[in-house]
């Protein structure tokens, strides 16, 4: 697979860098649409996991109505994104078995970093990941 650079509008990474601010504590997640690979919409999710602050689970009846509202807007499914309260941007064994869409892109956001939010971007299928570089526009 080749290293294809992945571009996030601003607008989009700050939505995601909020929403993993104002939920320190607990992994925040949801799905991005897309036009033309152009990252456009940013639709939150509850997290529903036993363990939120460890894992994420999006809530089934949001994932429908956000994936029904992304068909509505001719969009495509472009990432899954969630946060780590306390530990790096780079998946977790759960995040891996988790995975269950290998098209989608897979961003993680680490509120683990002295002052600073990591944003990372990932390609996760068969049991492994990798990384892609990610252009914040």
């Amino acid at each position: 697979m080749s290293l294809q650079e992945i571009t996030i509008p601003r607008k989009i990474t700050n939505q995601l860098l909020h929403q993993a601010q104002i939920s320190p504590n607990k992994e925040i997640c949801g799905l991005i649409g897309s036009k033309s690979g152009i990252p456009f919409h940013c639709y939150p999710i509850d997290n529903i996991a036993e363990q939120p602050e460890r894992q994420f689970l999006l809530d089934p009846e949001q994932q429908i109505a956000a994936m029904s509202k992304m068909r509505e807007r001719n969009e495509d499914l472009f990432a899954i994104y969630h946060s780590h309260p306390d530990a790096p941007a780079i998946p977790s064994k759960s995040d891996i078995d988790m995975a269950s869409y290998p098209d989608a892109l897979y961003l993680i956001i680490s509120l683990n970093t002295k002052g600073v939010l990591e944003l990372r971007c990932f390609k996760i299928a068969d049991n492994s990941f990798s990384e892609l570089p990610l252009v914040l526009e």
